[in-house]
């Protein structure tokens, strides 16, 4: 009986035993549940609040399809301004890369005596010399490459030759190309289209350079899903940002003016052997720039080939320079329109004029002309004259004048590169007395202009007095089909009309009956004034020298303001460079606007 008992109480005691282990392990389990739940929580937490953003986007890389749309650039056109008839630019052109393939199972070249052939055939075609057509045989004899470009940029006849003996394995991948059909006329405003690497595309100076944004419109984009292996997945669905296209531009150059003026303006660079030349044509009335030209010159099309990168910038916005006495009639109108001269004063020229600059200020030549009167100071070009102009002006009012003229400043022309010249030496001396500094700039030494800023300043005294903006877009044509016109701007009064009218009166003296003869044109009012300007160097003037002439023409209704500029010409005076090629274009402008004679 008590074995019983006991063996009842052992068993009850190892089942209470293993109860308390069994409760123990599942409490173990329950709370081991219980903090991985946690973990999996925190971590969740983690990925999908504080992490969201990398994990979005690193689906998006590896899920989402982007693909850019590119807009087409926009055109440039310039016009016959007397019949508004328009002519291309800058347009864009589909050009083609020559591609072989000799991998490519089902279309390759197959097989090394077919290479060889296309390589002979396509150096035919392309002119290429044996060195080149030894390369290309190389080439194409490679295996196993989809992808080996022979070349890039063929034009659409040469595509259509190379086409016509469907050669195997070879393809003709167009592509678009910026085109500019008027080649190196007009380069200096157009510009062209380089590369960046950063950018890609981006225009270069000139227009191309200034409307970048404008001309190049908005990239647009197409998204899509794709799937693990990298099909498209349909049901996903796609969203489309269309690209806008670039916007047309219609410039104020006429066609005409720019190739005869600038084909002229070649000539005598050549002709007279200078470094460089500079020439612009504006509309005196309204600001806007018929033609403009700088030479040396180049080709948009093929821009790489030049000598020097200085090439690509336009002198006549560009550079800045002493312009020397064609800026007599600047001062000279100052003085008039204040009354403290009037173009019949009287006035003696001894040669000299002393006490001013530290050496005596004396005219061109050291000659020494006696009586004459203020006409005859700018017949003549007296400096010593203009040195009693400013005199009786006054060094706070000339500069002012300089000041309304547009001297100093930027000219604002929608043109990339436009520099601005320099007048701060005017400023030097706070005193209102007549100091060195104004006396050589009241006959254009020691401050500096532009050509276009001459050509302004010179269109205010055509004009009846009126400083204009210049401009050289006329229309904006957006892709919306909206088109922005460019209104001529009137920036302020410089001269009244009466000042205006005389020194006009004064600048045909000066081509009737001065040293500017070479610019006269029968049965016209011409207006115009050489200028001969030596070119500072260390220590003082050298000997070479800058030859310009501005002028405008028929006085009476003047059509065009016109300047020029040669940079270091091996003829001694301007009177015998520039005026003559003032004179020849000039007539050529009258004939061409068929403006009758009024003398």
């Amino acid at each position: 009986m008590s074995k019983v008992y006991s063996s009842s109480l052992l068993k009850h005691h190892t089942n209470k035993s293993e109860s308390g282990n069994f409760d123990s392990r599942l409490r173990f389990v329950v709370v081991a549940v219980y903090i991985i739940a946690l973990l999996i929580g925190v971590r969740l937490f983690f990925l999908m609040v504080y992490q969201h953003e990398f994990y979005l986007s690193l689906a998006s890389g590896t899920q989402e399809v982007v693909a850019e749309l590119t807009p087409e650039r926009g055109q440039v056109f310039i016009q016959d301004t007397r019949t508004s008839e328009e002519f291309p630019l800058a347009i864009n052109r589909d050009y083609y890369s020559i591609v072989a393939d000799t991998k490519t199972e089902s279309a390759r070249i197959p097989d090394q005596e077919t290479a060889k052939h296309i390589a002979e055939t396509l150096a035919q075609i392309l002119q290429y010399d044996d060195i080149k057509k030894d390369e290309l045989i190389a080439k194409l004899s490679q295996e196993n490459k989809v992808y080996i470009l022979i070349e890039k940029k063929i034009d659409q006849k040469t595509r259509d030759t190379i086409a016509a003996h469907n050669f195997p394995g070879l393809h003709l991948i167009p592509k678009p190309y910026r085109y500019y059909p008027e080649g190196k006329t007009g380069a200096h405003v157009i510009g062209f289209l380089g590369y960046d690497e950063e950018k890609g595309e981006v225009g270069r100076y000139g227009i191309e350079g200034y409307w970048q944004n404008e001309l190049a419109g908005s990239p647009g984009e197409i998204s899509t899903v794709q799937s693990a292996i990298g099909r498209i997945l349909p049901l996903a669905g796609r969203t489309v940002k269309p690209a806008e296209d670039g916007s047309d531009l219609l410039l104020t150059i006429d066609r005409t003016l720019q190739y005869f003026a600038c084909d002229r303006l070649e000539r005598a660079v050549v002709e007279y052997e200078a470094v460089s030349g500079s020439l612009i044509i504006m509309d005196p009335k309204t600001g806007a720039i018929r033609s403009m030209c700088s030479v040396p010159t180049f080709d948009p099309n093929d821009y790489g080939k030049v000598t020097s990168i200085d090439v690509y910038n336009n002198t006549a916005i560009f550079t800045p320079y002493e312009i020397g006495s064609i800026f007599k009639p600047i001062t000279m109108a100052a003085a008039i329109n204040e009354e403290v001269v009037k173009p019949d004063t009287y006035f003696y020229d001894s040669g000299s004029k002393d006490g001013v600059c530290q050496h005596p200020i004396t005219n061109a030549g050291k000659v020494v002309f006696k009586d004459t009167t203020m006409t005859g100071v700018l017949e003549k070009s007296i400096n010593t004259g203009m040195v009693q102009v400013v005199t009786l002006l006054g060094k706070h009012p000339f500069r002012d004048y300089l000041e309304r003229f547009g001297f100093g400043v930027k000219e604002g022309l929608e043109l990339d590169s436009e520099q601005t010249g320099v007048i701060s030496s005017l400023y030097i001396n706070k005193k209102d007395q007549i100091d060195c500094y104004t006396a050589t700039a009241s006959f254009g030494q020691g401050i500096t202009a532009t050509p276009l800023q001459m050509a302004v300043a010179y269109s205010a005294i055509a004009n009846g007095g009126i400083l204009m903006k210049p401009y050289i877009v006329e229309e904006v044509r957006k892709p919306s089909g909206k088109v922005e016109k460019t209104k001529p701007t009137e920036v302020r009064r410089v001269l009244s009309g009466k000042a205006s009218a005389l020194v006009g009166a004064m600048l045909v003296s000066v081509v009737d009956n001065g040293y500017d003869g070479a610019a006269h044109i029968d049965g016209y009012f011409v207006a115009g004034k050489t200028g001969t300007a030596q070119i500072a160097g260390r220590g003082g003037y050298t000997s070479e020298t800058n030859h310009s002439f501005a002028g405008f023409a028929p006085v009476d209704d003047p059509k065009f303001t016109m300047v020029i500029k040669l940079e270091k010409p091996k003829r001694q005076y301007a009177s015998y460079t520039v005026a003559p090629v003032f004179g020849e274009i000039a007539k050529f402008a009258l004939d061409y606007y068929q403006i009758p004679p009024s003398r």
